[in-house]
C-alpha cells in the first residue's frame, strides 16, 4: 500500500529552501555505490577519490537543481582500506569496525560535501555522521557476506585469513574481505536529517549503511563489528523520510538478468514480483534489487538502478532499470 504524502514544513526564512519551490520540490534518495568513487583497480589514494567524487559531485547537483536531495554512498574500498592500515600498525589493537565505518562516512562525506559545495554553494550541504540500529542476534554475525576492500588474488586471499582470521570472498574476478552485514533496522538521526531535508539543504548521510549500533541490556547504544548494506539502509530511510523516488547509482548501465550467459539481457522496467522470482549476486546486484523491492513495497513509488554518469537519463526512465 503506499503511503501517504507528509506535508512538508516551510523552510525557515534564509535557509537554502526558504522559497516555496524548494519547500516543495520532489525529494530524492540518492544512493551512490562505493565502486563509483573508487573504482576497481584504482589505487586507493586520495586524488583518484577526489576525481571520482567531482564527476559524482556534478551529477549530484545537477540533480539538485530540480530536487530535494538526500544522499547516501557506498565505503567497501575505503572502510577495507582502513582496516587493514589499522591492522598493518604494530603494538596496537585494531580499530573496531564501528569506529572505521565512522572515518570512512567522514573521509566520503567532505569530499563529496566539498565538491557538491563548490557547485551549488558550501552553504547549501550538511554531512551527518548517522548511526543505524542493528541486532547483534542477526544471523549475518555468523556468515559474513559484505565484501570489502581492495581487490586480492585467491592466494592473497588465503594468507590473510590465515594471518588475520579474516572471512574472505569470491567477488568478480577477483577476491576481497568479507564482513558482517546485518539488516538495518532505525536510523537514528531520521527527525535530523528529515528537518534538514525539509528546510532544502543536500543531506549528505547514512554513509556506508550507516555507524552499525546495538541497544544493550541498559539500553545504551554501543558499535559493533559490521559494515551494513548501504542500499538496504537508503531503502528504509527512503521510506521514512517520504522520499518520492530511490535512485540506486552504480557502475552499470541495467540490472542485467542471467549474467554471463547467452540468455543474458538488461532489464528496463519490472514489478517487484518480477524481480523477486529472479536469482541474484548476493554480494553486488542482490542488496541493489533487494533495496529497491522494499522501498517500492513500503511506498508504492518507484526507485531505479542505474550508472552515475547517466543519472538524469535514469531518473527520466531512459535509461537503467526502473522497479515500480
Amino acid at each position: 500500500m503506499a503511503a501517504g504524502r507528509v506535508t512538508r514544513a516551510d523552510a525557515a526564512p534564509g535557509d537554502p529552501g526558504s522559497d516555496v519551490s524548494a519547500a516543495h520540490r520532489p525529494r530524492l534518495v540518492v544512493a551512490i555505490g562505493g565502486n563509483a568513487l573508487l573504482h576497481r583497480g584504482e589505487a586507493p589514494n586520495i586524488a583518484n577519490q577526489r576525481a571520482n567524487v567531482a564527476n559524482a559531485a556534478r551529477v549530484l547537483a545537477g540533480l539538485a537543481d530540480s530536487h530535494g536531495l538526500i544522499v547516501t554512498h557506498g565505503n567497501g574500498p575505503q572502510v577495507g582500506l582502513l582496516a587493514r592500515q589499522s591492522e598493518a600498525v604494530g603494538g596496537i589493537d585494531p580499530v573496531p569496525f564501528d569506529v572505521l565505518v565512522a572515518e570512512s562516512e567522514g573521509l566520503i562525506g567532505y569530499l563529496l560535501a566539498e565538491e557538491i559545495g563548490r557547485r551549488i554553494g558550501a552553504e547549501r550541504v550538511v554531512v551527518l555522521l548517522t548511526l543505524v540500529v542493528v541486532d547483534r542476534a542477526d544471523p549475518a554475525f555468523s556468515a559474513p557476506s559484505k565484501p570489502i576492500g581492495t581487490m586480492l588474488t585467491e592466494q592473497e586471499a588465503r594468507a590473510a585469513r590465515a594471518t588475520h582470521g579474516w572471512a574472505v570472498m569470491r567477488d568478480g574476478s577477483g577476491w576481497r574481505r568479507a564482513v558482517a552485514s546485518p539488516e538495518p533496522l532505525e536510523v537514528i538521526e531520521l527527525a535530523a536529517i528529515r528537518s534538514l531535508a525539509d528546510a532544502g539543504y543536500v543531506v549528505v548521510c547514512a554513509g556506508g549503511g550507516g555507524i552499525p549500533v546495538s541497544r544493550f541490556a541498559d539500553g545504551v547504544l554501543r558499535g559493533v563489528e559490521a559494515v551494513i548494506d548501504k542500499d538496504l539502509t537508503s531503502s528504509l530511510l527512503a521510506a521514512a523520510v517520504d522520499a518520492d523516488e530511490l535512485l540506486i547509482l552504480t557502475d552499470v548501465a541495467h540490472v542485467v538478468r542471467d549474467r554471463g550467459t547467452a540468455e543474458a539481457r538488461p532489464i528496463v522496467t519490472a514489478t517487484v514480483a518480477e524481480m523477486r522470482a529472479l536469482e541474484w549476486a548476493a554480494g553486488s546486484m542482490g542488496p541493489k534489487v533487494e533495496a529497491a523491492c522494499r522501498f517500492v513495497e513500503r511506498t508504492g513509488r518507484r526507485a531505479r538502478i542505474g550508472r552515475l554518469d547517466d543519472a538524469a537519463e535514469v531518473l527520466a526512465g531512459r535509461s537503467g532499470t526502473t522497479i515500480a
